[in-house]
């Protein structure tokens, strides 16, 4: 039986580019490639990331990590500033893939590079560098602040945290001594936070009272001035007793362990002065001299009230 011939469909001759279309598709391809080069190079020198043989192609990128890929501090901070260069190099898609080639989880690459960031100066900082040692206690630290690792770059100290401290402790020590420390700062705000709240209750309940008093009986004016003198009085009261007893007790914690919490509790009286210099501002209040203070009962109209 003869095989019938099938029906193809004819082929599409392609048609070859004009000499402008091709130029103009070459020098496109070259500007991209030129605005991706810049791009990398400018991450690469914000980061202080060598690029090896001062190339910009995410494959040497690539080999350069895993050649990083050590669990010394110094190592695991170049392999953050690769990461985060080699992110760059690559096309929309790209990075995950060579995630996978390296080996790197992609949570554990956002760590490495959130490190190179986070403690961009302890390559020249051989005692931090030394005192965390590896990849673990340093992706625990990754839970300071900025101003607490600075802290702890330029005096070796930071809160209870001491460089002798991280050098000796265990990762779960560390790791625990880092929660501890967070919690009692969260704890120190709350109070913090409190006393605010509880301070500017009391200038908006005194905001509340009328600003211009035309002519009251007298009683009623001796009561007004009477509950002002108390809401004074209760906030004199919480400074002269709760705080100041707080203050004792960290003076006295500070003799047993050699602490300084001064600069805390210098922090703490300003804030509750600004405070009061926002009041004395908002309802243009004179500055009195220590001698020109005057007594309760003048506090309390009681001199005036007789007059009236």
């Amino acid at each position: 039986m003869a095989r019938t011939a099938s029906k193809g469909v004819a082929p599409v001759e392609l048609q070859p580019l004009d000499e402008t279309t091709l130029l103009t598709t070459q020098n496109l391809a070259a500007t991209l490639g030129h605005e991706q080069d810049a791009t990398v190079r400018a991450v690469a020198a914000q980061l202080g990331y060598q690029l090896p043989a001062d190339c910009t192609d995410p494959d040497l990128i690539q080999r350069d990590i895993a050649a990083n890929m050590r669990r010394s501090v110094e190592a695991c901070l170049e392999v953050g500033r690769g990461l985060q260069v080699l992110k760059k190099a690559c096309p929309h898609g790209e990075f995950v893939e060579r995630l996978d080639v390296l080996g790197i989880d992609r949570h554990v690459a956002a760590r490495f590079m959130q490190s190179a960031t986070k403690f961009a100066s302890l390559g020249s900082n051989a005692a931090m560098a030394k005192a965390i040692g590896n990849q673990t206690k340093l992706f625990e630290m990754l839970v300071l602040d900025d101003e607490e690792i600075q802290e702890l770059e330029l005096t070796g100290q930071t809160g209870e945290l001491s460089l002798d401290d991280v050098a000796t402790m265990s990762v779960k020590e560390l790791r625990k001594a880092l929660r501890e420390a967070r919690e009692d700062k969260t704890a120190q705000a709350r109070v913090m936070a409190d006393k605010d709240a509880k301070i500017n209750q009391l200038a908006t309940e005194l905001a509340k009272k009328p600003k211009v008093i035309v002519v009251q009986p007298v009683e009623e004016a001796k009561q007004l001035r009477q509950e002002v003198v108390a809401t004074a009085y209760e906030v004199e009261g919480t400074l002269q007793g709760t705080l100041r007893k707080a203050f004792a007790d960290l003076e006295q914690l500070a003799q047993q362990t050699g602490e300084d919490h001064r600069s805390f509790t210098a922090a703490l009286v300003r804030n509750l002065e600004v405070t009061l210099m926002a009041i004395r501002s908002e309802f243009h209040l004179p500055e009195l001299h220590p001698d020109q203070l005057p007594g309760w009962q003048t506090l309390l109209g009681l001199d005036d009230l007789a007059e009236g």
